[in-house]
């Protein structure tokens, strides 16, 4: 990729991220007016309109591409990297699936994928930025940016912790084998 597009990365995916948003409010303006969802879906909570997605969606289109833009070379010039490819499109395709079975009324498969995102914090790095954005990407024109966001940010914190901790333990693991290792070689000399 050349060097001029990888510096303009960033700016790109944020003004696309900022186009995506203001269609979706175009579309609710022109459909009945700006919706509005209350945290925990609970009318005693307080309510956040979808025209906070045009300052979420380009903001998380921005560090999107700042990711990219550090990650992207000459070899990848026809794609994303992979592992970044493969995040961006499974939590694009999952945070979907869970918009559109709440919006379908399917409330056990909503249910189900809300509480996979536990396990998938466990298993999988879902911290990473392109995780977050196509999660929240794709649950946007049911629920708008900023819910998506938050539940997003939660998720990705569980992640972040749970790997870090594994990370830990699996160094301190091999540094005792190590030493260990260390100490028997000493001693049969």
């Amino acid at each position: 990729m050349a060097t001029q597009a990888r510096r303009h990365m960033p700016a790109l995916l944020a003004f696309f991220s900022l186009a995506f948003a203001t269609a979706l409010v175009a579309y609710e303006s022109a459909h009945g007016g700006v919706q509005s969802h209350h945290l925990l879906d609970r009318p005693d909570l307080p309510a956040i309109s979808n025209w906070f997605g045009l300052i979420v969606l380009p903001l998380l289109g921005w560090l999107l591409g700042i990711r990219l833009r550090n990650h992207l070379t000459s070899s990848t010039r026809f794609g994303l990297p992979a592992g970044i490819r493969a995040g961006l499109a499974c939590s694009l395709l999952y945070g979907t699936a869970m918009a559109t079975s709440f919006v379908l009324g399917i409330s056990t498969v909503t249910s189900g994928l809300f509480f996979g995102l536990f396990l998938l914090a466990v298993v999988l790095p879902i911290y990473r930025i392109e995780c977050i954005f196509g999660f929240v990407v794709g649950m946007a024109f049911a629920f708008g940016a900023v819910l998506p966001a938050l539940v997003a940010v939660v998720f990705a914190a569980i992640s972040a912790l749970l790997h870090a901790i594994f990370r830990a333990t699996m160094s301190a693991m091999r540094s005792r084998r190590q030493a260990r290792s260390n100490d028997a070689s000493r001693q049969v000399r």
